[in-house]
């Protein structure tokens, strides 16, 4: 498979490998940073296709995702760990103003 990714680029491996995922129609889709190499484009695209995923064929999104712009845009639930160990968890909005959150990965006020 990675020889195909330098064939065709990063955008349409990874297009090619939600496609496989979705094939089936799956109950369950485990993502693993399906962002990652994509453009800004194909990044917006991905925002806009999880949820409809979710929503239309009722599959159940399970994502592992570093650029918060996509959990943002595509979970109801989430859940933030730190070095292994749950720190928060709840929906978008209440994630973003989570003291251990912001903490950890924005640091503490007056030291960032």
């Amino acid at each position: 498979m990675a020889s195909l990714w330098i064939f065709v680029g990063a955008n349409t491996f990874c297009k090619l490998q939600l496609g496989i995922g979705l094939a089936g129609r799956p109950r369950l889709l485990l993502l693993d940073e399906p962002a990652a190499g994509l453009s800004p484009p194909n990044v917006t695209a991905l925002i806009g296709l999880l949820p409809r995923v979710r929503d239309e064929w009722g599959t159940t999104v399970l994502l592992v995702e570093h650029i918060m712009k996509v959990v943002m845009g595509v979970c109801s639930r989430v859940t933030v760990l730190n070095y292994g160990e749950i720190i928060a968890e709840g929906t978008s909005t209440e994630i973003k103003q989570h003291p251990r959150v912001i903490e950890a990965y924005l640091g503490r006020r007056g030291h960032a």
